[in-house]
């Protein structure tokens, strides 16, 4: 499966003491964005979601991990505790 990526530039609008952005109507029917939208803060950025896809599937996740692992920011302190759950003693 190939992943298309575009750009496109939008214009920040004032909307009483914030700012917002006008998205077109095919982008939000083609992501979900019906009503709420959710939005994550990243290093390189804001993703914008639908709020039913928050769900990562497969992929998304992989595609994560592998990205985490080359930043050298994967953390897998919390495992250690894992090994000293006598599981490995256990006759599979």
């Amino acid at each position: 499966m190939t992943t298309q990526s575009s750009t496109r530039a939008v214009k920040l609008i004032a909307i009483g003491n914030s700012r917002g952005i006008r998205l077109p109507q095919i982008l939000l029917r083609r992501y979900g964005m019906d009503g709420q939208i959710t939005v994550e803060e990243r290093p390189d950025g804001l993703l914008l979601r639908g709020a039913e896809s928050a769900k990562a599937s497969l992929r998304q996740t992989f595609v994560e991990m592998a990205r985490e692992q080359a930043a050298g920011s994967d953390d897998w302190s919390d495992m250690e505790g894992t090994t000293a759950d006598g599981l490995d003693k256990l006759k599979w």
